[in-house]
């Protein structure tokens, strides 16, 4: 339980402040879809993308906070929604100081997600959804780990024996088994764009995807 003489303490450098610094709204980009869906590939591809236009990012990825932040959890179902949980608070913090905050995970529940969003403005949590048939994230399976899950040597994995309940109405979708890593690179930069994400218009077009 949160203790009652804990107070939010503001700070004298506002996030606008530290907005115009960086010529960027800081946002949670929050990628989702299956294990092999791409969205590891295409955050790190986005962050080097925003990086070489000076823009302040980091990278949270599923894999990596589970070595530290989130080593303590299993992926019971507790376990994945108090991970996401976390990840979540985290995001928030790092908006707060301005940054783009980039984040990786399967995040298969609807619920999980939409906690999420509803820690910070609206407009600030934008989802976007690795579309990628189960087909060919099994065909890919770089970890193996689709085999094993179809082996039963893995418990609740999304996809297989755990269901991934698609976004309804994400911001932005990438069908990564149609296009290449910089064709959705270029269709998520564009998208942001249109939602005034920059203060100027960075180079490159956008492929036409839905």
């Amino acid at each position: 339980m949160k203790s009652k003489d804990v107070v939010w303490h503001k700070t004298a450098i506002t996030r606008k402040d530290r907005n115009q610094l960086h010529g960027h709204r800081s946002l949670i980009l929050w990628f989702t879809g299956l294990s092999g869906a791409g969205k590891s590939t295409l955050a790190n591809a986005l962050e080097a993308r925003l990086h070489e236009e000076s823009c302040a990012t980091i990278v949270l990825d599923g894999d990596n906070v589970r070595h530290g932040l989130c080593g303590d959890l299993s992926f019971s179902a507790d376990d994945r929604v108090e991970n996401i949980r976390r990840i979540g608070e985290m995001a928030k913090l790092f908006i707060d100081a301005g940054i783009i905050a980039i984040t990786a995970f399967i995040s298969p529940f609807r619920s999980d997600r939409r906690r999420v969003r509803e820690l910070v403005a609206n407009d600030e949590f934008i989802e976007i959804y690795c579309r990628c048939s189960l087909e060919t994230c099994e065909n890919r399976d770089v970890k193996g780990i689709y085999k094993k899950a179809r082996r039963g040597e893995i418990k609740d994995f999304t996809g297989i024996s755990s269901p991934y309940e698609e976004p309804e109405l994400a911001e932005i979708i990438v069908d990564t088994d149609k296009h290449n890593v910089e064709e959705c690179v270029n269709h998520i930069v564009a998208r942001l764009e249109s939602f005034g994400t920059f203060h100027k218009t960075l180079p490159e077009g956008s492929a036409q995807q839905g």
